[in-house]
């Protein structure tokens, strides 16, 4: 198939978790024999921070504006078998409605935020979709599974809302074996929503036991946190720092968006990244997150410091090693970049069928 993907950013990972995912989608669809062209709108933070200025798999073409994606790009989005546009594109909504009206193939969202999209749809101040773009979508790729889906179909009309999570490459993901440097880590940009999480499951533990040697890498934190002594920080981190710095990390935490733990069913990037990395991941609790692991044996669920403290001090190095293997091996059964594309293919062929 020919397909066009307009996405945040595929150059840079600075400050977002899309870069790492159209990355990976973009290598399997090229290596099942696909056409891909990328658009990403040049922007100045990105283009200040690009780790991949040159993508190695199919097209990537930066344009400027709305009207040099019309006038570059419009043939192609014409005549693509699927054009994709993806979540907090800028100027989304007038891009869509173009994309909706020009593509003569099926015309797909992809929504890597959908609670975020969806509340701020609900307030009236979504940049990037509008309600009544929803149904012009003839596919709605959602982050979020379970009941969200009914939503998206039966509220906002979707004709086609199908799951569709974040995956990750294994080959960007191998098992490294280096000197554990940390026992409690994560790695995130800085959410105001998500920081009461990481406060109490890394930052009042480390507060609670100063021994502890623990790290945060992520940009964009605010100055007047209070960052207990023994919690390193690290600004950011290229994608392709990422294993080794997992695999230096007894645990490593995950913390979620409030409003993808209102929704559940909605695993980040960061969680299968680093459950990949075989590093056993401490979890915040949202419904659905036992259809992704199984808790104890694949991923630790803590609710309060008193939790992390716990699985810090009793989990055995073998039990430790033990569960950071499942994980990794529940995410390459289900979750890699592959198992993603030949999805995108099914969905997308049913969505002829159905025209």
């Amino acid at each position: 198939m020919r397909i066009v993907i307009l996405g945040l950013s595929i150059t840079s990972s600075w400050g977002n978790g899309h870069a790492t995912n159209y990355r990976a989608l973009m290598r399997a669809l090229t290596e099942r024999g696909h056409d891909v062209l990328f658009l990403e709108r040049d922007m100045p933070w990105y283009a200040a921070q690009r780790d991949l200025p040159q993508p190695p798999w199919g097209t990537t073409r930066l344009y400027g504006s709305l009207d040099e994606l019309r006038a570059r790009h419009g043939d192609a989005v014409r005549d693509a078998d699927a054009v994709i546009v993806g979540s907090y594109v800028p100027d989304g909504i007038a891009a869509g409605e173009w994309v909706t009206a020009t593509a003569r193939g099926v015309p797909v969202f992809y929504d890597i935020d959908t609670p975020v999209t969806l509340a701020a749809l609900q307030r009236g101040d979504c940049a990037y979709l509008a309600p009544q773009l929803v149904p012009a979508y003839r596919v709605y790729l959602s982050f979020t599974g379970g009941p969200t889906l009914r939503r998206i179909e039966d509220e906002l009309g979707s004709p086609c809302a199908r799951a569709f999570h974040c995956l990750v490459d294994p080959d960007a993901y191998p098992l490294l074996d280096v000197p554990l440097r940390w026992d409690l880590g994560y790695l995130g940009t800085y959410s105001p929503d998500r920081q009461p999480a990481l406060e109490r499951l890394l930052l009042e533990p480390a507060r609670r036991e100063p021994s502890l040697r623990c790290v945060v890498a992520g940009p964009q934190y605010p100055d007047e946190i209070d960052w207990p002594s023994n919690v390193q920080r690290i600004e950011h981190l290229a994608p392709a720092e990422h294993p080794a710095f997992y695999a230096a990390q007894r645990f490593t935490v995950n913390v979620t968006r409030a409003d993808m733990v209102a929704a559940g069913w909605s695993p980040s990037v960061r969680l299968f990244e680093a459950a990949a990395c075989a590093v056993p991941v401490i979890s915040d609790d949202w419904d659905g997150i036992e259809t992704f692991f199984a808790a104890g044996s694949e991923i630790l669920i803590a609710c309060e410091p008193r939790d992390v403290l716990l699985a810090l001090a009793n989990i055995s190095e073998p039990a430790r090693r033990a569960i950071g293997r499942r994980a990794r091996e529940r995410v390459l059964a289900g979750h890699t970049a592959k198992a993603r594309a030949a999805e995108l293919e099914r969905t997308i062929e049913e969505a002829v069928t159905r025209a």
